[in-house]
């Protein structure tokens, strides 16, 4: 599914946001692992919670950093986006609590399978919505100045793939 997502994608998608397109498919692929894997059983919340705190840590906590100083600042010279943006800014504080959840090992099963819900609805508002959008509205030239601008927030997102544990692999349904 994410595979197929990122392709589909990635092929609409202007070359200066695909970085940020690259790491929404890392952020699917463990949505459709907690998925596939709930119920999550008690005893392996630990395990999920520690790749959550993970992901966040090594390329969530830098990529919400780039929209929200670089991307959002450039949508909202649009008015039509400005209600968009807030929506996404208010999801990023939603997920950033869940987040630290997970790192405090406080997320029960159904809160890992309500943010899993959230993280997918999030990135599919900025792919779908957002992006499209700001590829209708940009020139060329302000795209790729936007994606320079991108590429130096993005610097600091560890380049290390996250693997899963046995606990927290993909499962076939």
């Amino acid at each position: 599914m994410c595979v197929d997502y990122y392709l589909r994608y990635a092929v609409l998608r202007n070359k200066s946001l695909v970085p940020l397109s690259r790491q929404h498919q890392h952020a699917l692929a463990l949505c459709v692992r907690i998925e596939r894997a709930s119920p999550i059983r008690t005893a392996d919340l630990s395990a999920w919670q520690s790749e959550i705190a993970q992901h966040f840590k090594n390329e969530i906590r830098i990529h919400f950093a780039a929209e929200e100083s670089v991307l959002f600042p450039v949508a909202r010279r649009f008015e039509a986006l400005n209600d968009l943006v807030d929506d996404l800014i208010k999801d990023h504080g939603l997920l950033r609590d869940n987040f630290a959840e997970a790192e405090r090992g406080k997320m029960f099963a159904t809160a890992l399978s309500a943010f899993a819900r959230l993280m997918s609805v999030h990135i599919r508002k900025e792919e779908r919505q957002l992006f499209e959008r700001l590829q209708e509205l940009m020139n060329n030239d302000d795209l790729a100045s936007l994606g320079r601008a991108l590429d130096d927030a993005l610097k600091g997102v560890e380049q290390a793939c996250i693997l899963p544990t046995e606990t927290t692999r993909l499962r076939t349904r």
